[in-house]
């Protein structure tokens, strides 16, 4: 297994098994378990005082994942694996969707099992369990983990053109900063409820030089190259996920209603402009290459192991450089000219 230990982790919010029991049903008292043992038509309800936990994971490239040093939960070097998405529905027919992952010790014995929810879960709620697939958990999480910008952001051509990203075409060839004009291999779209993991981030004009705003997918990775280190990375070119940037007020989460989200592929990982922010296209690595159509992944079967081979993926800071309601203005600050 190589999880690349050199990347960032991916930080996902989770719920340990306890914090989600059964409330009714065949396996009341019992704390979120796998899909071999979850009954259909059981309710489930957040226990008191239960909040998400941080669960830092690399990804490896037998579709299993290993949890990393900066962890807040699960046994740093342990497994884990992802099992099942489960369907809940409330009393008053509201649907939300639930990832089960379960971590796995040396003897290979489920240690402890996690709940990645794709919406928000509400206390003092009964969720009833209504779908369990295994087949769709690994599109639902490759969903997740794909960045994404939204219906009506516009991408600079290679010809300069600013053209709205649903009207790209595969061949189009787009301006990259590292290896000038590049064609589209593929355009991914889907359209989801704009809620919890799948809430976009509104970059508004102006926050980071740009004449419109950029709506993108939460841990979309904008690249800004800094003049002066104000934000204190030791370097200056630097990877911030959209999340990190989010303030309230210049950079806002939009929650509520549906989002039509877009990914594009190139033969490489690129760092392509938008809004006239620089921003990071799909990377297919054991997170999101189930995104992917099976024909094309096929296709590229052979450059897909090199895909993520760009020197800027280092540049990535995390959230404690960022965790300051001034982060956004100090990035501005620190491009400008």
């Amino acid at each position: 297994m190589t999880p690349g230990p050199s990347r960032p982790a991916h930080s996902l919010p989770v719920y340990s098994s306890a914090m989600l029991p059964a409330v009714n049903g065949a396996n009341m008292g019992d704390g979120l378990s796998f899909a071999d043992e979850l009954v259909l038509e059981d309710s489930y309800a957040l226990a008191y005082g239960a909040e998400l936990g941080r669960l830092s994971l690399h990804a490896g490239d037998d579709g299993r994942f290993v949890i990393a040093d900066d962890t807040a939960l699960g046994a740093p070097g342990a497994t884990v694996v992802l099992d099942s998405c489960l369907t809940l529905m409330t009393r008053d027919s509201q649907v939300s969707e639930l990832l089960v992952l379960v971590e796995v010790d040396a003897e290979g014995n489920a240690a402890e099992i996690y709940g990645l929810p794709l919406a928000p879960l509400h206390p003092k709620t009964d969720y009833l369990l209504v779908g369990i697939e295994r087949d769709t958990a690994l599109s639902r999480f490759a969903q997740v983990a794909c960045v994404s910008f939204t219906r009506g952001k516009h991408i600079a051509l290679a010809t300069g053109e600013q053209r709205p990203i649903q009207d790209l075409r595969v061949g189009d060839r787009v301006l990259t900063r590292d290896d000038g004009p590049q064609e589209i291999r593929w355009i991914g779209q889907h359209t989801v409820r704009a809620v919890g993991e799948f809430a976009p981030i509104v970059i508004t004009a102006g926050t980071l030089h740009n004449v419109r705003e950029l709506i993108v997918s939460p841990d979309h990775r904008l690249f800004i190259y800094q003049r002066s280190d104000r934000i204190g990375a030791g370097r200056s070119e630097v990877l911030v996920k959209a999340r990190h940037l989010v303030n309230g007020d210049s950079v806002r989460v939009q929650d509520g209603g549906f989002v039509d989200y877009f990914q594009l592929l190139f033969d490489r990982h690129q760092i392509i402009f938008a809004e006239g922010i620089a921003a990071e296209t799909l990377l297919i690595d054991p997170r999101t290459r189930s995104a992917l159509p099976r024909d094309l992944a096929e296709k590229m079967a052979a450059s897909l192991p090199r895909h993520g081979d760009a020197a800027h993926l280092d540049f990535e800071i995390g959230r404690k450089l960022l965790d300051r309601p001034d982060a956004a203005e100090l990035l501005r600050r620190a491009t400008t000219r």
